[in-house]
């Protein structure tokens, strides 16, 4: 059915057409009747585009004018919006709110925290530096510091 209905105003299109624009003929036309007749269809050419540009300038127009006028009835009525409450929530009732309440009993955060033990840092004593600096200096020193590393 859809496609007899393609079919019918396919010719339907093809007949008006036919009635109001017979089919040319130019086998029987010379070279200049030719050109005067691509000359009249270039000038009606002409006259439908300009109409055609006409229309399409208008329509822009009253597009642009009808946005503005929707723009002032959006601004001349306002946008009405509703007064908020602020509500204080503590943070079991924040919990109570994504969770069953009867699940629920209180939010001890600190139950699943690992113990750890803090290790005194080794100190070394603090000693006179210039005791240290005799005891290093000449032969003797640097044996030690030889001995030392081996």
């Amino acid at each position: 059915m859809l496609v007899a209905e393609k079919e019918q105003r396919k010719h339907e299109k093809e007949r008006v057409l036919n009635e109001c624009y017979p089919p040319l003929k130019l086998s029987s036309l010379s070279a200049q009747e030719l050109q005067d007749l691509c000359k009249d269809l270039h000038s009606k050419i002409d006259v439908v585009d300009e109409a055609r540009y006409d229309m399409e300038v208008k329509v822009v127009r009253n597009e642009k004018e009808i946005e503005a006028l929707s723009h002032k009835i959006i601004e001349l009525k306002g946008v009405k919006r509703p007064s908020l409450k602020r509500v204080k929530k503590t943070a079991d009732d924040r919990l109570g709110a994504y969770t069953d309440s009867a699940k629920l009993k209180k939010a001890d955060f600190k139950a699943n925290l690992k113990t750890v033990k803090k290790e005194d840092d080794k100190r070394e004593e603090v000693t006179d530096w210039r005791k240290n600096v005799e005891a290093m200096s000449g032969m003797e020193g640097r044996k030690k510091l030889f001995n030392s590393g081996q």
